[in-house]
């Protein structure tokens, strides 16, 4: 490993001081500096565009040119004469100074070569061209390579650190604008532009009157010949051990309408589209009062399913399909929809050791240890749907409206054996749907005055169902607080669950412009929930029957109805003075809160005044500070509060707490960014602070692995304090980029009836370094540190993980792509490694050149890396497990481009 690092490095070098440095000045006539003028330097052997520049607001620019040859350089602004000058390099850096003379003519300029970035208003424009490579094949591959832009391991797109809201194709929303399915999904081969669109806002009508400097949307630009004709590509393969996969997609673009359709089905572990992100999936729905000062957040009320590692398992069969549409019956109406279905069966195989630690001094002592085994099985049906309908008659009118529609089906098969409990067979089902429905009318009366309504409604039902079937009967000791019947050879208890959520929020916003510097915002808002939780623990005698638990020590159903409201009345003042941005507002809230259960009713009202701020300083066009501050009032929904005994899983019990109050919340954020076109330097960060009185927190006396937990208001102040930055920057042909995250969270706990304080700081560090040629070898290679530092009572624990990578892309012979990535992993302790583990992927591809077929041998975790480790650490609860993930397999596909 090292070895082939010190090489990739010493190549990278040799390449890097081969070039010349080329600066100077751009001005006008008098004197006066171009900002963003645009300067291009071409090769007169090769006739390729080696180098480009955008001056800076001193009009300074910069050129890294190969040395001892002969260059085109060619400078343009808009309104001025283009320039055209020879330049030879040698082996010295050179200065050189351009004047442009200002241009009369109605003429356009034409330019010999597109400009790779440019820069128009708050739109910045990527020519795709200028950083695609044969090697790549979808739009994760080029985004990588543009400065500026990142691409998570989740799918996400990041410009200038900040996320970007929405992806669209030809001014048309992606599948509502998802990154993931984007970013896997449209072909490299079929862009021409990438638009980045800073201080995005969907409606135009607003844009002026309110604060969208951090949203962002990119759209893509497809290539002439990609335009009113279908176009795609077909991937089948096969692999030992019945490996399959199978993977059509196709789209079609043209100004009337739109379609995109992607299918997937494998069994090789790559999955399209995860349960996580069946759940992250808004469909474009934001929350209408999500700025109100309240936080409302309808929870799932599901068994929780366990998850997998780094979307890692022992067996993974998947099948996807998707569908988006767009259509415009006229120039003022757009219809559009999709719909998503995922089928997914998945294995999951783990080994833990857990230790139950606590005593009642609140000192951490180690208590019963409980070693288990587990073979699961999932089954997920996973559904969406969607319609919107767009209508602007006009520039003064805008209506909107969507209705968004989830069904799923899961199930989770246990098969578990604990050292206490011996064998126990656990089982989850949950069928549980949703439409979200959404309306928006937007109306200008004139330019001083500006009204928008704004309302959204929330249907849900969820019936969670849990059955945990055990052999051991002597060790259960939920046995007596449940009351089950101990003349059965085992114990067979299960769950009902039925949470139903209705939903409304809407607002309506008045704007009164005051000149072009200031507005004043005044909102009447209004959010309503009423929810009904319905559960029953019962037990399943031997004969199949069902058997109600009447002499339970502790109440065992629960029938709840829970109603909130909240009515607020908020104004905003908007003042543009200078590089400051400065809207301070307040809310004024009404408050109700309504639950029924147990036979009477519990009603709280009162009063909340909520004061914001938000500061903005543009000190350039690419580079701003900002600050805010908010106080947040923070509700629980009725999950929390039915007092009936609830089941977590087979050794966990919940009681929810009627008389929880709402808890209050100080948030604040300082952040900064900064994009340098001229020498592509990329740096931003920032610092959230939250300190929230009153929050729900959790109480239990972990003295043995049965416990019953319950939440309650924290006299104590919780606090998190999370910092995040980093630094890029782009050398000619180089990316490299250094960043971290550092996050401490206090929180309290009441263990054994005593306060635990419990302190968290977790760093996590990132350095990555890339190349960019055109013809050469790729090569990226990485290191990731993350320090997880916990204080829990009297115990501490410190984790260390270190995560060195490597990738290697490389395009030969004209036709040939070999792309390799290797990952390794160390986790250890403050005095043992833990563990070792590495996955090492690798796949050859052949096409010709202009062929549509492409041959590709895969293979997957080469070194057959059997399981990864991982160590948890929580109140009461002291963890180590081994997670089994696929072995080794190799998979031959074909792949058809339309």
């Amino acid at each position: 490993m090292k070895r082939i690092i010190t090489t990739m490095l010493l190549v990278v070098a040799s390449l890097s001081f081969a070039q010349v440095e080329v600066v100077g000045v751009v001005k006008d006539s008098i004197g006066n500096p171009l900002e963003l003028a645009n300067v291009v330097a071409i090769n007169q052997e090769t006739k390729a565009l080696d180098s480009y520049g955008i001056t800076n607001d001193d009009g300074r620019y910069k050129l890294n040119l190969n040395s001892n040859s002969i260059y085109k350089i060619q400078i343009s602004y808009i309104g001025m004469k283009s320039a055209n000058e020879t330049l030879v390099t040698k082996t010295t850096n050179i200065i050189k100074d351009f004047t442009l003379e200002q241009d009369n003519s109605l003429e356009t300029v034409e330019l010999t070569y597109e400009m790779p970035v440019s820069i128009k208003g708050d739109t910045l424009v990527y020519n795709a061209d200028s950083f695609k490579r044969e090697s790549d094949k979808k739009l994760e591959d080029v985004l990588k390579r543009l400065p500026g832009i990142e691409v998570t391991d989740e799918g996400k797109i990041e410009v200038e650190g900040k996320e970007v809201g929405k992806v669209m194709v030809e001014n048309k929303d992606f599948f509502d604008g998802d990154s993931k399915l984007a970013v896997q999904n449209i072909p490299a081969d079929a862009i021409d532009k990438v638009q980045v669109l800073k201080n995005y806002d969907e409606v135009g009508q607003l844009s002026s009157v309110r604060n969208n400097e951090d949203n962002i949307a990119i759209n893509i630009k497809l290539k002439e010949g990609k335009k009113n004709f279908w176009f795609g590509e077909v991937t089948a393969g096969a692999g030992p051990d019945e490996r399959y996969l199978v993977h059509p997609k196709l789209f079609y673009y043209s100004p009337k309408y739109s379609i995109n359709i992607i299918t997937d089905m494998n069994n090789i572990g790559e999955i399209p589209f995860t349960t996580s992100d069946y759940f992250k999936f808004t469909g474009g729905f934001k929350g209408v009062n999500r700025n109100s000062g309240t936080s409302f957040d309808v929870s799932s009320g599901d068994m929780g399913f366990l998850t997998m590692r780094n979307n890692r398992a022992k067996a993974i069969d998947t099948k996807f399909g998707a569908a988006n549409f767009s259509y415009s019956p006229k120039k003022t109406w757009d219809l559009s929809g999709f719909a998503i279905y995922s089928a997914t069966r998945t294995d999951m195989e783990e080994n833990s050791n857990r230790q139950y630690v606590g005593d009642d001094d609140g000192n951490v002592t180690i208590g019963q240890n409980e070693t288990t085994e587990s073979n699961t099985h999932q089954k997920s049906n996973l559904g969406l749907f969607k319609l919107s309908s767009s209508y602007k008659p006009n520039v003064n009118n805008h209506f909107d409206y969507d209705i968004l529609g989830r069904v799923s089906k899961q199930s989770e098969f246990q098969d578990f054996y604990s050292s206490i409990l011996d064998n126990i067979d656990e089982n989850k089902t949950q069928n549980p749907y949703s439409i979200n429905q959404n309306i928006n009318y937007y109306y200008t009366l004139n330019e001083k005055n500006i009204f928008a309504f704004e309302a959204q409604h929330l249907w849900q039902d969820e019936d969670p169902f849990y059955n945990a079937a055990l052999t051991q009967k002597e060790q259960f000791q939920f046995s007596d607080v449940l009351g089950l019947d101990s003349n059965q050879e085992g114990y067979n208890v299960a769950q009902d669950k039925r949470i139903k959520t209705n939903k409304l929020d809407a607002k309506l916003d008045y704007w009164y412009v005051l000149n072009q510097k200031s507005n004043i915002n005044f909102t009447f808002g209004t959010m309503f929930s009423k929810q009904d939780f319905n559960s029953e623990i019962f037990q399943i005698l031997d004969n199949g029957t069902r058997y109600e638990l009447d002499n339970a020590q502790s109440n065992i159903e629960n029938d709840v109805k829970y109603s909130f409201s909240d009515i607020y009345l908020g104004a905003h003042y908007r003042l543009k003075a200078g590089k400051f941005t400065i809207t301070p507002g307040f809310s004024i809230h009404s408050y109700t809160t309504n639950n029924e259960q147990l036979g009477s009713e519990l009603k709280d009202d009162f009063f909340r005044v909520l004061p914001d701020l938000n500061v903005r300083v543009q000190l350039k066009k690419s580079e701003n500070v900002a600050f805010s501050y908010s106080m947040q009032t923070n509700f629980t929904d009725v999950n929390q509060l039915a007092e009936g005994l609830v089941f977590n899983n087979y050794n966990s019990l919940f009681q929810g707490n009627r008389t929880l109050e709402n808890a209050l919340s100080h948030n604040l954020n300082l952040s900064y960014f900064s994009f340098n076109m001229f020498n592509y330097t990329n740096v931003f960060g920032f610092i959230n602070y939250s300190k929230r009185l009153d929050q729900v927190r959790t109480q239990f006396n972990p003295s043995s692995i049965f416990q019953v937990s319950s939440p309650f208001n924290s006299n104590f102040a919780d606090e998190t304090l999370m910092a995040n930055g980093r630094f890029e920057r782009t050398f000619g042909k180089l990316k490299a980029s250094l960043g971290g995250t550092f996050n401490y969270s206090k929180f309290n706990q009441i263990v054994n009836d005593e306060r635990s304080i419990n302190e968290s700081f977790t760093q996590a560090y990132r350095a990555r370094f890339s190349t960019n040629f055109k013809t050469a070898p790729n090569f990226e290679l990485g290191y990731n540190l993350s320090i997880n530092d916990y204080e829990q009572g009297g115990g501490s624990n410190k984790f260390y993980t270190h995560n060195p990578f490597a990738n290697v892309n490389m395009y030969f012979l004209k036709s040939f792509v070999f792309k390799a990535d290797y990952s390794y992993v160390n986790y250890r302790s403050e005095t043992e490694t833990i563990n070792n583990y590495s996955f090492l992927d690798a796949s050859l591809a052949y096409q010709k050149k202009d062929s549509k077929w492409e041959y590709k041998l895969g293979l997957t975790n080469i070194l057959d890396t059997k399981s990864l480790n991982e160590d948890n650490s929580s109140v009461g609860l002291i963890s180590t497990s081994e997670y089994f993930v696929q072995p080794r397999y190799a998979v031959f596909s074909i792949k058809y481009d339309l």
